[in-house]
């Protein structure tokens, strides 16, 4: 998921560690999928059905339980604050 942001550390110590199966994974936090999908959305010229269908998933499942000061902080760093607010208001 890291990929040439300022944000990439971060996200890589943010993962989590789950076992499934016996075996041990590491995935992302849903705010950390959130701004990567919010970033690839505008890097792809915000016409990308399947980007955006993607992150209103995140924000319709996950709701409340999203942290959004991680995401307020975080999302000006990536150049997408206008597209969390957009996600969030249309929830």
């Amino acid at each position: 998921m890291a990929g040439g942001t300022p944000l990439d550390s971060q996200q890589i110590a943010r993962r989590l560690r789950v076992e499934v199966a016996g075996r041990i994974l590491y995935v992302h936090p849903p705010e950390d999928i959130l701004l990567q999908k919010l970033r690839w959305y505008r890097k792809g010229g915000e016409v990308s059905d399947r980007q955006w269908r993607d992150i209103m998933g995140i924000v319709r499942v996950q709701g409340a339980q999203l942290n959004r000061d991680y995401l307020h902080r975080n999302a000006p760093v990536l150049d997408v604050a206008d597209l969390l607010e957009r996600a969030l208001r249309a929830d």
